[in-house]
């Protein structure tokens, strides 16, 4: 899913507009910004002092991914009409969420004043000074107002380090109405019974390591990123974690489950052999075309563990604003972030390019809760759990899942599969 929007050697000379703005000759510094409310609320009298103290023209860049080009160009030009007293040279850059942090450690100083982030990226920018810490606010309360998994997202060690912009990046059940009642998509048993009666699917990519996570973390083992940022600590085969695995093998041994990547999920959908499948917002557009007024959606269904229903977890995604740390507009560089993830902002993003909102208020809107795939992200919340992962989960997590879902051909010691997935995840990273 993830697209290259900008190569390493483009950022080069984006950055070069940073460094002028970086170098522009006025009062904007952290001083002034530190001025703003420290108890999280609007502060109306900083704001004035940071317009009173900046001399000449405010520089600053910004990075936003190609898809939101327009988009945040607009926000700007509407930012800039806020402040009319103020002279901004505001550039706007193309960079992907996913390729940010790669983008912005390349040369910190020379990076965007502002950038839109993936959520998972968190612990490296931190780590390495990127971020300017979220210690005060000016126009509104950036930890009170955003969902409470937005906050957890944008923050490490207790501090926040940036401000959540969306909150649409995961998976939740998709289901058609014309074969599963609202009851039936409770537990993934009783979809399961209806879909082989009526010769139907449920389809989930059980053997990638996202969606197996799932499972497990649902049962209460975990998986978790260590202080140092790189490595993992897993607890998949503590005692008990067997009948996990035994689990994920009886699913797979129904004839009404697909294990579907996504491409083949979609697949099963438009050709109508899957009912309901676990996906994400990327896929809403097709699959509401395929089911028409019999679309819906709400979170993961239980599932079976040693005879007792567990709910399936999930990870959650978020996008992220951030601001750099070596800005030398610090001040002007917050209040922008603020602006570009205020509630009002949030609403439009979500009207313009059906984005969830991490804003609660937005988020509770009826323009936002009247979308399914939307609201039933939210539904699954309660359940999520950012990703925070080393590299070394995904390869050793997509072969256990895709042994158990498979029936464990082999016939391995499943304390032996759950062991040897463990110690290739928690391994050292090289």
């Amino acid at each position: 899913m993830k697209k290259k929007f900008l190569a390493l050697a483009m950022a080069t000379s984006l950055v070069a507009g940073c460094l002028a703005g970086c170098g522009s000759d006025n009062k904007d510094n952290t001083t002034a910004a530190d001025s703003a409310s420290s108890s999280g609320g609007a502060d109306q009298a900083a704001v004035d002092n940071l317009i009173a103290a900046t001399d000449g023209t405010v520089s600053l860049t910004v990075w936003a991914s190609e898809e939101d080009q327009d988009f945040t160009q607009g926000l700007i030009d509407n930012f800039v009409k806020e402040y009319p007293d103020i002279t901004f040279d505001i550039q706007l850059g193309a960079c992907s969420e996913a390729d940010a942090k790669d983008t912005v450690l390349t040369d910190i100083e020379a990076a965007a004043d502002v950038f839109t982030f993936a959520d998972d990226q968190m612990n490296e920018l931190v780590n390495a000074g990127a971020l300017q810490e979220v210690v005060s606010t000016y126009t509104y309360d950036v930890k009170g107002e955003s969902l409470s998994g937005a906050v957890e997202a944008a923050s490490m060690n207790g501090k926040l380090y940036a401000y959540p912009m969306t909150a649409d990046n995961g998976y939740f059940l998709y289901y058609d109405k014309s074969v599963f009642s609202d009851s039936d998509v409770e537990t993934l048993d009783k979809m399961l019974e209806v879909a082989d009666a009526a010769g139907k699917q449920v389809a989930m990519e059980v053997s990638g390591a996202w969606y197996n996570y799932s499972f497990f973390k649902g049962a209460g083992y975990d998986v978790t990123l260590n202080e140092d940022g790189v490595t993992n600590s897993c607890t998949w085969n503590a005692d008990g974690a067997t009948d996990v695995a035994q689990a994920i093998i009886d699913i797979g041994k129904s004839n009404a489950f697909l294990n579907a990547p996504d491409a083949d999920l979609v697949t099963g959908v438009t050709e109508g052999k899957v009912a309901a499948a676990v996906s994400g917002t990327w896929n809403a557009d097709t699959i509401k075309g395929a089911w028409g007024d019999n679309y819906a959606a709400t979170k993961l269904p239980t599932y079976t563990v040693a005879g007792k229903q567990v709910q399936m977890a999930s990870f959650s995604g978020y996008k992220l604003i951030g601001v750099n740390s070596h800005s030398k507009n610090i001040g002007w560089a917050m209040i922008l972030a603020e602006y570009l993830t205020n509630e009002e902002n949030q609403v439009a993003r979500f009207n313009a390019r059906s984005l969830g909102p991490a804003n609660a208020k937005a988020a509770a809107s009826d323009d936002v809760q009247s979308n399914p795939a939307i609201a039933a992200l939210a539904k699954q919340a309660d359940y999520a759990v950012p990703q925070r992962v080393g590299g070394n989960y995904w390869e050793p997590a997509n072969t256990l899942g895709l042994t158990l879902i498979s029936g464990n051909p082999e016939g391995t010691d499943l304390q032996t599969l759950l062991d040897n997935a463990v110690e290739g995840i928690t391994a050292p990273v090289q």
